[in-house]
């Protein structure tokens, strides 16, 4: 069991790396030099750690409260956006590479447990592991489009409703308050936790049907 939770949280650790590194090489591709100055476009756990997010309550979760699900959040990315013509539209498509990085994830994942049943037997360790990832990622999709800071749904909202920059800081000083009080409704975790298994259900029914 101890093991299971060091493997989920090593999970969680590559995960959050790979969705802070969508943020930032999209951004790079976008002509955003910001990222890579600050040595973010990597998929070195290390430039991507954020003490709260990544570390302590992952950690809390994972080995003293478990809950619903387990999530976190990597160290934000900057970006200046210098295409001033198309800084809204560059914001967006940097907000939602993260989220839809994890969904990447889950459909590499798929893929390669798929290609691995069809030449050998998966034993059920590496059933497990499969299982972990399908759903972690599933929470980071989901938990990521939340529209609170420091989350991508709160970039997504600001852009939506042209939110003044001073709004949305004042807003994300208290945004990590607002997710603890979030995270303990009853009726948001219930409306996660259907979602979360909507999302898992779909993942796992490609793989049956692919290896059966």
């Amino acid at each position: 069991m101890e093991l299971e939770k060091i493997i989920l949280f090593l999970i969680l650790l590559a995960s959050l790396s790979v969705h802070e590194w969508a943020h930032a090489i999209t951004a790079d591709k976008l002509g955003d030099p910001l990222p890579r100055k600050q040595g973010r476009v990597t998929l070195d756990p290390r430039s991507h750690i954020d003490l709260i997010g990544t570390i302590l309550l992952p950690l809390f979760m994972i080995f003293v409260s478990p809950t619903f699900a387990i999530f976190g959040w990597g160290k934000p990315v900057q970006i200046s956006l210098p295409n001033k013509e198309k800084r809204k539209r560059d914001d967006i498509l940097i907000t939602l590479a993260g989220p839809l990085s994890n969904l990447a994830i889950c459909f590499a994942t798929v893929l390669f447990f798929s290609i691995w049943g069809t030449f050998a037997n998966i034993s059920e360790s590496f059933l497990t592991i499969f299982f972990i990832i399908i759903n972690l990622n599933c929470v980071l999709f989901l938990f990521n489009l939340i529209p609170v800071p420091p989350l991508d749904g709160s970039h997504i909202l600001k852009n939506m409703i042209n939110m003044k920059a001073e709004t949305y800081y004042k807003f994300s000083k208290y945004g990590f308050l607002f997710l603890l009080l979030l995270i303990n409704i009853p009726f948001f975790k219930n409306v996660m936790g259907k979602s979360i298994m909507i999302l898992n259900d779909a993942f796992f029914s490609i793989f049956s049907q692919i290896i059966n």
